[in-house]
């Protein structure tokens, strides 16, 4: 619940109120005791008591004409009749007023958050398993992959960072639920579009940068990806960061705080390093997940937890129990090849997977990707210039998440980029199978990237059911 009278004190405390106008007069003394007992944004769920917020490019004013609501929050008085408050950013509104609506749940929550272009699912996970061994498995987490609110029942994600409303009512769910502690993905897009506003972190993890997400609908340039990503730091009261990172120096030089840093030249080098173990922190960790980059995220997830009151034991624990669904998963075949199943889905991680596989797997390499329709364009010319760099490699090139672009075509702009013949195969399944066909031997390998696990292809606006990554790839064994 809350009162007329407190949305306005909070707007006015972010120097964020403008008015509050009804039949095009302004409001001098308004209802100041009227309650709202529900906030939404979703004109589909709303009742004669819901705060409403009229949030998005696409909104539009008919969205408003027949809901019985008792106020709107919008940049615009779209005169519907409806008391309207206006304010200069709806998403910043919408952020301060859900954390008082959902009783300021962070204060009750430890908070770690991880950013990056790649590895924060795995490295959410890696410390989602090492406080759980500290506090018992009270450690809810919001990932990329799947969302807990209790610390054992795991459900799909919508987004890798939910929108503030949903984000400050999930995280009152888990207070509720007796969790201590709070493992999320903050996405460059979370504070672009102010989904996390006025939210302060006990920890924020920088885990790497390489140009990704720019594109019409996301950032227009790398500068603006960056800056929104080093935003996570600048609204953390501790933060850890990635030695090795590029533009380190840059990213040092902003922080002001408490800070620990890991890798090569930092405090905290990863040494001893072999597929399965390595030594970091004065301890010997054991990992399940091959590649020095999932030794980092290791690490990294180890310093953010220790932060919060792990243990290094806590954290040798942690470490070695984790695995990733659709990260690094690897299968064999009934010829003894071996099919790797993982979530790179663009150059930089895709480079990282195959400096894995590559000194292992001697023979026939096939690798099966493809990349997304509508977002991330600069994918496919950095896909196709790596692997223009890997003649050894074969490729086919298929579908993931097309979206309302033509897959075929957005496959024959990633082979514009590679001089060799590549196949391209749109329908996914078909391409899994054909690659899997082709091998003959252990020293032989498929590597399917791009969806993990993933149960759906977003075709033209909506996720159409798809087996995932994996589960195609055990039928073909």
């Amino acid at each position: 619940m809350i009162t007329l009278k407190t949305v306005i004190a909070i707007l006015k405390q972010d120097q964020n109120f403008r008015d509050i106008i009804s039949d095009g007069a302004y409001f001098s003394r308004p209802q100041q005791n009227l309650t709202f007992s529900q906030l939404s944004y979703d004109s589909r769920n709303v009742t004669d008591s819901t705060l409403f917020f009229a949030k998005g490019l696409n909104f539009k004013r008919e969205f408003l004409a027949d809901l019985a609501i008792p106020f709107y929050v919008s940049e615009t008085d779209y005169e519907v009749g409806i008391p309207a408050i206006i304010v200069n950013d709806v998403k910043h509104a919408m952020s301060l007023i859900a954390m008082a609506f959902y009783g300021q749940p962070q204060d009750a929550l430890k908070t770690l958050a991880f950013t990056g272009t790649k590895g924060k699912t795995t490295a959410a996970y890696f410390a989602k398993n090492i406080l759980d061994t500290h506090n018992g498995g009270k450690t809810a987490i919001f990932s990329t992959m799947e969302t807990s609110l209790d610390g054992k029942t795991f459900f799909k994600s919508q987004l890798t960072t939910p929108e503030s409303l949903d984000l400050f009512r999930m995280m009152r769910e888990a207070v509720s639920n007796g969790m201590t502690h709070l493992v999320m993905e903050v996405s460059s897009q979370a504070y672009k579009t102010a989904r996390v506003y006025g939210l302060t972190f006990d920890v924020g993890v920088f885990l790497n940068i390489s140009p990704d997400h720019i594109g019409p609908i996301e950032h227009p340039t790398f500068e603006d990806y960056f800056y929104c990503k080093r935003q996570l730091l600048a609204n953390s009261r501790y933060a850890v960061v990635n030695a090795e990172m590029a533009h380190f120096d840059f990213v040092k030089s902003e922080l002001t705080g408490e800070t620990a840093f890991y890798g090569t030249g930092s405090e905290h080098p990863i040494s001893n390093s072999e597929a399965f173990s390595f030594s970091a922190l004065d301890t010997k960790f054991e990992i399940q997940l091959i590649g020095r980059f999932n030794q980092e995220n290791a690490v990294a997830a180890s310093l953010a937890a220790i932060r919060l009151g792990a243990s290094s034991a806590d954290a040798q624990v942690g470490v070695a129990m984790t695995t990733v669904p659709g990260r690094m998963e690897v299968l064999t075949q009934a010829n003894g090849a071996k099919v790797f199943v993982d979530y790179a889905h663009n150059a930089d991680s895709l480079a990282k997977l195959l400096d894995v596989v590559l000194p292992h797997q001697t023979g026939r390499v096939v690798l099966v990707i493809g990349t997304t329709g509508n977002k991330g364009e600069s994918r496919r010319q950095g896909v196709g210039e790596l692997l223009e760099q890997l003649p050894e490699i074969e490729v086919i090139l298929t579908a993931d998440d097309p979206n309302f672009e033509d897959p075929a075509e957005i496959a024959r702009e990633i082979a514009s980029f590679i001089t060799r013949d590549t196949q391209i195969i749109v329908d996914r399944e078909t391409a899994i199978q054909t690659a899997m066909a082709s091998t003959s031997g252990a020293a032989d390998a498929v590597i399917i990237a791009g969806k993990g696990v993933d149960a759906y292809q977003i075709v033209n606006g909506v996720r159409e059911p798809y087996a995932g990554d994996r589960k195609i790839a055990e039928k073909y064994l």
